[in-house]
C-alpha cells in the first residue's frame, strides 16, 4: 500500500525553497525531469516569465501526446444523502438540506436526456451512503447505461471493497473510478472529516489500489485545492501516482484538479488556490506526467477554463448539474440548494463544443470502446 513520505516531502519542498530563479529554469529544461525538479518547478520564487516559460512547454507536451482532441463527459448525481461531515461539503449529512435519491427509472430518464445532449461518457456520481454504493443497485444501473450507448460508464461514490469492485467489472463492465483523497495531510484530513467512515485516512488512500487490483480499467485521482498547503499536496499527489503507475500499470490513471466552491451551509473560511499557482501545478504535472490524462470540471468559471484548456488538460466536463434530478427540467441542467457546490461554467455542452472548436480542439463525445 503506497504511504506519503512525508520527511521526503518536507526534503523536496524545503530544496524549492532554497532554489534560485536560475534552478527554477534549469529544472523546468531538464531532459530527465523528475520529483525533485517538479517540487524545485512549484518554487514560490516563479514568477509571471518562469510561469509562462513552464506552461508553454506543458502545452506542447500535451499537444504532442494528445494531439488537440479533448474528450467530454458529464456528471449524473443520482444520491445527496451522505454518512459523513465533511467540513466542505454540500452533502454534509449535518448540512440541513433537503436530501433526494432518484430511483432506477429517474437515473435512466437523466441518462436519456444526458444521451440527446451526444455525450457517452458519464459519471455516476452519489454522496456517501451504504444504498448509493450497494452494487446491486449499481449492477443494473450500469448495464442498462450501456445499453442506452454509453461507451464509458464511471463512478463517483463510497469506496468499496476490492470484491465489489470486481464484481462491477465483471458483470457491469465498469469502465472507470474517480476518487480523491482530498489532503494527504493526516492532521488535515482528520479536522475536516470529523465523523463518518471517510474519516478512515488508510481506507481512502488505499481505495485506488483496490480499484486496480479489481480490474478498473481507468482509475482517476486528485486532491481538494484549497485544504492544505497546494505544493505538499502537489508532491505527495505525485509519489501516489507514480507508485500506482509502477505497481498498477494495467490500468490508466488520470489527474483531476477540484477546487474548493462554495455550496449552501458550509463552511466557507477556506483560502482556495490561487490561478496562477492552480497553472503552475498542472503544468509542472504535465513535466512529470507526460502521458496522463487530465480532467476540468465545471467547478471553474468560463474564461479561466477557456484559457488553461491549452496547457494540459485532456477531459473536461460540459453542461454539468450537481443536484439529483437536475437535467430532467427542459433538459438542462437545474441549479439549486440540493446541490454539492457551486457550478461556475454553465453553458451548455454545445456552447463547450463550439467554444473548443473555435480554440481549434476537436471535442470527442465518447471514449475509447
Amino acid at each position: 500500500m503506497f504511504v506519503p513520505d512525508y520527511e521526503k516531502t518536507q526534503k523536496l519542498v524545503e530544496i524549492a525553497d532554497k532554489s534560485t530563479k536560475r534552478d527554477i529554469i534549469e529544472a523546468i529544461n531538464c531532459q530527465k525531469f523528475g520529483i525533485k525538479e517538479f517540487a524545485v518547478s512549484l518554487s514560490p520564487l516563479i514568477d509571471n516569465e518562469i510561469l509562462r516559460m513552464v506552461a508553454g512547454r506543458s502545452t506542447l507536451l500535451t499537444r504532442k501526446r494528445f494531439g488537440r482532441a479533448v474528450s467530454l463527459y458529464i456528471p449524473l448525481y443520482f444520491d445527496n444523502r451522505c454518512t459523513n461531515s465533511c467540513v466542505y461539503c454540500g452533502f454534509n449529512c449535518r448540512n440541513d438540506v433537503e436530501r433526494t435519491v432518484l430511483s432506477y427509472d429517474e437515473i435512466i430518464k437523466e441518462a436519456e436526456i444526458i444521451r440527446h445532449h451526444n455525450f457517452k461518457n458519464i459519471l455516476l456520481v452519489a454522496g456517501e451512503h451504504p444504498e448509493s454504493s450497494d452494487i446491486d443497485f449499481l449492477v443494473p444501473v450500469i448495464r442498462k447505461l450501456h445499453e442506452l450507448d454509453f461507451t464509458c460508464v464511471s463512478i463517483e461514490i463510497a469506496p468499496l471493497e476490492e470484491e465489489q469492485y470486481r464484481t462491477l467489472v465483471k458483470d457491469a463492465h465498469l469502465d472507470g473510478l474517480y476518487v480523491y483523497q482530498e489532503t494527504y495531510n493526516r492532521e488535515i484530513y482528520a479536522a475536516v472529516h470529523p465523523a463518518g467512515k471517510k474519516n478512515n485516512y488508510n481506507w481512502r488512500l488505499a481505495t485506488a489500489e483496490r480499484a486496480a487490483k479489481a480490474g478498473i480499467p481507468k482509475i482517476g485521482i486528485g486532491f481538494l485545492l484549497g485544504l492544505g498547503d497546494f505544493r505538499e499536496e502537489a508532491v505527495n499527489l505525485a509519489q501516489h501516482l507514480s507508485y500506482l503507475q509502477k505497481h498498477h500499470w494495467q490500468s490508466e490513471f488520470s489527474i483531476s484538479f477540484p477546487r474548493i466552491r462554495n455550496a449552501s451551509g458550509i463552511n466557507n473560511s477556506f483560502t482556495t488556490v490561487k490561478d496562477r499557482d492552480f497553472v503552475n501545478l498542472v503544468s509542472a504535472l504535465r513535466l512529470l506526467f507526460p502521458e496522463v490524462g487530465m480532467s476540468l470540471s465545471t467547478r471553474e468559471n468560463p474564461d479561466f477554463r477557456d484559457a488553461v484548456i491549452p496547457i494540459g488538460f485532456t477531459n473536461l466536463s460540459a453542461g454539468s448539474s450537481t443536484t439529483p434530478g437536475g437535467y430532467s427540467k427542459n433538459g438542462q441542467a437545474e441549479k439549486c440548494h440540493l446541490e454539492q457546490f457551486d457550478v461556475e461554467d454553465s453553458r451548455t455542452p454545445q456552447e463547450i463544443a463550439e467554444t473548443l472548436n473555435s480554440k481549434g480542439f476537436d471535442p470527442v463525445w465518447k471514449d475509447w470502446e
